[in-house]
């Protein structure tokens, strides 16, 4: 089963604080070790200060609208996505997650669709319309 782990604000704290080595050394020794673990399928942080966009469907059409975050306290941090027995096994890994960017004291754990959450027939289609991709989407032994 794959995760994504969203990193957010709660919006009672600073959005962000200065980044120090403490902080940094234990969010890189948590990459480390989910890596270790073999569970780590992808992790990045969110440039604060980078670009965003929204682009959204209005009248049919794909639109550039303002967004996505309205302030800064609504930022994503970052994010993991990480491959696992079970939700409890994915709930053990957000609970070892650091802290201490701002950016980052709510944890949103979603469950990411795969092969096995749909109809064979849609698994199958999926493979025929999409053969390299789908390989990507198939549980791992």
């Amino acid at each position: 089963m794959r995760f994504m782990i969203a990193a957010h604000n709660d919006g009672n704290k600073p959005a962000a604080v200065e980044m120090t080595n403490e902080i940094f050394d234990s969010y890189m020794k948590f990459n480390e070790e989910l890596h270790k673990a073999g569970v780590l399928v992808a992790a990045e942080g969110l440039n604060p200060a980078g670009i965003r966009a929204r682009v959204e469907v209005k009248g049919g059409k794909r639109v550039v609208v303002d967004g996505p975050y309205a302030e800064t306290k609504e930022l994503v941090g970052g994010f993991y996505v990480i491959e696992v027995k079970s939700k409890e096994e994915a709930l053990a890994w957000a609970q070892r997650c650091p802290m201490g960017l701002g950016t980052d004291n709510v944890l949103d754990i979603h469950q990411l669709t795969g092969a096995d959450d749909l109809p064979a027939e849609i698994v199958e289609r999926v493979r025929k319309v999409a053969p390299t991709w789908s390989k990507t989407f198939e549980k791992k032994p």
